[in-house]
């Protein structure tokens, strides 16, 4: 089993794991190779894998590469057919010498040399790995199979020292190919890249040049004709069309995208032509950290894992001194045979070998964490995936995490007898709120627009930080205020029981009430909501269903409000009218009561992500501080994908305990027979590495369970 014995679990991420074509990131536990922080490094290097592997043609439909030009049909194909012919060549040889030796008269020695020659061509590759590996001063299961073998035939038991090679050899060459399909998952991303795009170019032919997507800056636009790849993240500046952003965010259905809509690399435009302003370099969009990260996930270990990795170089050199004692003492103490003794230590060198054991997390981990960055879910390490499986508390963010984030006006009040009817009131309104930034303006502006409102211009304009602002509208001498209670006492204003009796309302419904009057007092009370994602009260039930005990809503508004919100999604407890260090300061207090999840979008949430056990950003594509600061990312605004999360990395942790438990009993089982009753070499062998692929299909199953 060929191996790397500085980590042994890194299954994709060491050039010398099995031979697999090493990703952009390495292995961070080799010591030849700096472990490489994530952020510009790593997706340069994810960028350089992706330019690597597409040659520049002269048109987009035709840029993507080859089966043949692919790095994981190239080296790794390649790899995976030497080790394949080594197994049918050791195989062949094999048979053909059992079949000289029983069939005709051939001389000893020329049976002695097909045999040799099949103990080359299955032993070679672990043979030269076992070398490197003891230069080193370190000890792998590779030594322990060519150990056996040689020992089989000093003793001269060729044939089975030739078989225990071929069925190495064989399950080398299958395990290569078993943990290549979660390679090529992870490079299939790669894949999704386009060489070259289309740039709008006045000077050009046609008013088009083709250039290859590394020579995009930021004053380019390109043009993106229906059926294409998005070869860059930008934002479209003119045409409409739909867009399959399945590969970025898991979303199934297409996006439509509208001028000033986002949009990103490695999506597929639908039937509309768009022309899109590039904002992200190709070393920097969503789909080259998506790769890296991906990358630097499959490199870092869970707990499990290393301690798996640290007990394989200490387990191997004690099967070998087992061996040796199994060799020697028998003879010695009660005068069994030294032939039959050897032949039984050998057996047992085989039997006992850790190959399925170690392998068994990292074919689990490896799998799920490709499936999850295929359903949109993106696991920045596999200590986070086993992290997630043990969450029992959950603290939700409530803007933009159990609500969408886009605030709507819902209702006009106008007061009795205040004069102003609901037109009045309304454009007034939005005629002060025009020239704010603010959330809650733009939904109040909106809102006048959409029934046609006439917003007249305004003068004087004022904004008073926390409590809302002002302005003169047209001639008028007085400002007309729209805002909070604080602003109306801050100019002055009376607003009487009436108002505050209708704002009361308002908020215990879960609106966030907005004063609008003038200097004779408030004439109305506009009501403007955050709605509550479709998918929230489902996503917290789900949650509870998997055995989560706790739900809790962290939020810095107002403690009507968010308890309204809590009430309609199920949430357990309310923490409201909280800072960001406020936040910190809960999520460190549910940490007492064990493992936190904390669910927000990246921002504002920061201290708070960083803080709990997993750090779980809402809605990430394309934002940089999300993608950077949570453990786990969500890259759709879908909250459904959390409790599949959860229940991806349970199942996850199942495999893996499934896995450790059936090696671990095979193991014992073959021991206990070999020291005992004895077994053939051949049978130890078809047990030790019947099992090591088992584990490994058994991992590779979770491939397909984000589908």
């Amino acid at each position: 089993m060929a191996t790397c014995s500085v980590d042994l679990g890194c299954a994709l991420n060491h050039p010398r794991q099995r031979g697999l074509a090493p990703l952009a990131v390495p292995c961070a536990a080799c010591p030849a190779s700096a472990t490489r922080p994530l952020g510009a490094p790593a997706v340069a290097g994810a960028v350089a894998s992706v330019r690597s592997i597409a040659t520049p043609v002269p048109s987009p439909a035709a840029a993507r590469p080859t089966r043949s030009e692919r790095s994981d049909d190239g080296a790794g194909a390649w790899e995976h057919w030497r080790l394949a012919g080594a197994a049918v060549a050791c195989w062949a040889l094999l048979l053909l010498a059992v079949a000289v030796d029983r069939l005709t008269a051939a001389p000893h020695g020329a049976v002695l040399a097909l045999f040799a020659t099949a103990y080359l061509a299955g032993g070679t590759f672990a043979a030269v790995e076992a070398g490197k590996d003891l230069l080193g001063r370190r000890v792998n299961v590779d030594l322990l199979m060519v150990v056996a073998a040689l020992g089989a035939a000093t003793v001269d038991a060729w044939a089975e020292g030739a078989v225990l090679l071929a069925l190495f050899s064989s399950s080398n060459a299958l395990e290569h190919h078993a943990l290549g399909r979660t390679e090529r998952a992870v490079r299939a991303l790669m894949d999704l890249s386009p060489a070259v795009a289309t740039v709008l170019r006045p000077g050009a032919p046609g008013g088009e040049a083709v250039v290859p997507v590394a020579d995009l800056t930021l004053a380019d636009t390109i043009l993106v004709r229906p059926g294409e790849r998005i070869a860059v993240d930008g934002v479209v500046t003119s045409g409409a069309s739909t867009c399959d952003q399945a590969a970025i965010t898991g979303e199934s259905l297409p996006v439509g995208k509208r001028p000033g809509d986002p949009v990103f690399a490695g999506t597929i435009n639908g039937t509309g032509a768009l022309e899109v302003r590039v904002t992200r370099l190709a070393t920097e969009s969503t789909l080259a950290k998506i790769v890296a990260f991906v990358e630097e996930a499959q490199a870092a270990k869970s707990k499990t894992q290393r301690f798996t990795d640290a007990f394989e170089g200490k387990y191997a050199v004690a099967v070998i001194g087992a061996a040796a004692v199994a060799a020697v003492a028998p003879p010695l103490v009660a005068g069994v045979a030294w032939g039959d003794a050897f032949y039984r230590a050998m057996t047992l060198l085989v039997v006992a070998s850790p190959c399925a054991l170690v392998i068994s997390t990292p074919a689990a981990t490896l799998s799920a964490l490709a499936s999850a960055a295929r359903g949109g879910v993106l696991f920045k390490g596999a200590n986070h995936l086993e992290a997630v499986a043990t969450v029992r508390t959950v603290a939700f963010d409530k803007t933009g995490t159990l609500t969408t984030g886009r605030p709507s006006l819902t209702a006009v009040v106008p007061l009795p007898g205040a004069g102003w009817d609901e037109a009045v009131l309304l454009g007034r309104a939005a005629a002060v709120e025009r020239l704010s930034e603010h959330p809650l303006a733009e939904a109040v502006v909106a809102a006048a627009r959409e029934r046609g409102l006439a917003v007249p211009e305004v003068t004087g304009f004022r904004s008073v930080t926390g409590r809302g602002v002002a302005a003169r509208i047209g001639d008028e001498p007085g400002e007309t205020a729209v805002g909070g209670e604080g602003l109306f006492a801050e100019l002055g204003i009376p607003v009487g029981d009436a108002a505050r009796a209708t704002a009361d309302r308002l908020r215990d419904a879960g609106q966030t009430a907005i004063f609008v009057g003038d200097a004779t007092g408030v004439r109305g009370v506009l009501a403007v909501a955050d709605a509550v994602r479709p998918e929230a009260a489902a996503a917290v039930a789900a949650l509870r269903r998997m055995g989560v005990r706790r739900t809790v809503m962290l939020t810095g508004d107002d403690p009507r409000v968010a308890a309204a919100v809590a009430a309609q999604v199920g949430i357990d407890e309310v923490r409201a009218g909280l800072l960001p260090e406020e936040k910190l300061v809960a999520v460190r207090e549910l940490l007492a009561g064990g493992s936190v999840a904390m669910v927000g979008d990246g921002v504002n949430d920061a201290p708070a992500l960083a803080t709990a056990t997993v750090g779980v950003a809402m809605g990430a594509a394309g934002t940089d501080v999300a993608l950077e600061t949570a453990d786990v990312v969500l890259m759709a605004d879908d909250l459904s994908r959390l409790p599949a999360a959860v229940g991806l990395a349970r199942r996850t942790r199942r495999t893996i305990r499934q896995n450790l438990a059936f090696s671990l009993g095979v193991i014992a089982l073959l021991v206990a027979s070999t020291l005992s009753v004895g077994i053939p070499l051949p049978l130890g062998v078809v047990g030790h590495e019947g099992s090591t692929v088992l584990v490994v299909l058994n991992g590779l199953r979770l491939l397909r369970a984000g589908r």
